[in-house]
């Protein structure tokens, strides 16, 4: 059993869930701040960018969804490489 499995098993479904919540919103938080306030926070925003990541992590576990994401990120992917090629021809 994996870390992110352990964690479920401890801690359940729902409050992981809405600990994904959380660290999603803390980051939303620090962006912000970096952006509209001009704060130097950059070790702020890797923080809760490793948070979210091992959040999400815990999430795909919680689904069983890994693959699927997987095949949808490079779907997703591949849309946005045609959209740089296009516009990238206009200029």
């Amino acid at each position: 059993m994996n870390t992110y499995e352990r964690a479920l098993k401890t801690w359940g479904k729902e409050p992981q869930m809405l600990q994904v919540i959380e660290e999603m919103s803390e980051l939303i938080k620090e962006i912000l701040k970096n952006i509209n306030r001009h704060k130097d926070n950059v070790a702020e925003i890797i923080e809760e960018t490793a948070d979210v990541e091992i959040m999400l992590e815990q999430l795909k576990y919680c689904y069983n969804i890994h693959k699927q994401v997987a095949a949808y990120k490079e779907q997703k992917l591949h849309k946005i490489e045609q959209r740089l090629d296009d516009w990238s021809a206009q200029k």
